[in-house]
């Protein structure tokens, strides 16, 4: 009888748990769509093709904002390019080779902290670093950088998760057919673990494309009409521009639709970056 009750209440708990954890999930995806609703109603009517074609005018209280577009892709994409196989080949270190030594155990300490950090304090690092101290500027090199530096830390934590996922029996499977270990990790190990690697790929390249804090001290400027020619040329960003028009000036109320306009497309830009992503990563797990 008391095994009965007890077996009761577990299953009770249980439910309970299971009715919390709904209703917690069904509250995050609530207001992701209040967002996105109110986003889309008022972007939607700011959105023309003279605003992603145009660079701004008069002030930013009118034109487009192509310069941001070509801008926010160049230093995401840029820096995923950078940060994606540093994050990588870290991994592959601490996983396949390091172990867990002491020194490993300082590494990834270091990684998880760095994971926390604030993006102004990655801004204030560049600026101090790669914009006064190597003498780079303003400009697209020294934001690349910053924002790789920022978002190494999560591709490291996704890529070595993914290695870790690899089961033992593939590396062993390698070893017995006379493979040696760099072999087997370049020809077995990360293929397997590619896929889930682009899950890292993918949260990094959203963070990047969403930075303000990071860029507005080491690449990105008030305004400029031209696209860069140059990784030494500053470059306007989607987010720093949005900031821009809703706090500088005296204009803030007539440019009120283009800071909606200037989000929807902020986010439009970063769901087509990780569908393309996504689209990646599922066609290399069913290759499998």
């Amino acid at each position: 009888m008391h095994v009965l009750t007890s077996s009761k209440g577990r299953g009770v708990q249980q439910a309970v748990m299971f009715v919390a954890l709904r209703v917690i999930a069904a509250c995050n995806v609530l207001a992701l769509l209040g967002v996105c609703a109110f986003l889309l109603h008022n972007g939607l009517p700011a959105l023309s093709w003279e605003l992603l074609t145009e660079p701004p005018r008069k002030m930013m209280t009118e034109g487009g904002i192509w310069p941001c577009i070509v801008g926010t892709a160049i230093l995401s994409l840029g820096s995923l390019a950078l940060a994606f196989p540093l994050g990588v080949a870290s991994a592959v270190y601490l996983h396949e080779y390091a172990g867990r030594n002491g020194f490993a155990r300082f590494i990834r300490l270091g990684v998880n902290n760095l994971a926390g950090v604030p993006s102004v304090v990655f801004g204030l690092f560049g600026l101090s670093f790669f914009v006064t101290f190597c003498g780079f500027g303003v400009s697209i090199l020294s934001g690349v950088l910053t924002l790789a530096v920022l978002t190494l830390p999560v591709i490291i934590g996704t890529a070595e998760e993914a290695l870790r996922s690899v089961p033992d029996t593939y590396r062993e499977a390698s070893l017995a057919l006379g493979a040696t270990k760099s072999q087997t990790i370049a020809r077995v190990v990360l293929p397997c673990a590619l896929p889930g690697m682009l899950t890292g790929a993918i949260l990094g390249v959203a963070r990047a494309a969403g930075e303000t804090a990071a860029i507005m001290f080491t690449a990105a400027v008030f305004y400029t009409p031209k696209n860069p020619d140059s990784i030494f040329s500053a470059v306007m960003a989607l987010p720093y521009h949005m900031y821009v028009l809703a706090t500088a000036g005296t204009e803030i109320e007539t440019t009120r639709p283009l800071q909606y306009g200037t989000g929807l497309v902020l986010v439009l830009l970063v769901l087509g970056m990780n569908l393309a992503a996504v689209i990646l990563r599922d066609r290399l797990q069913r290759r499998r």
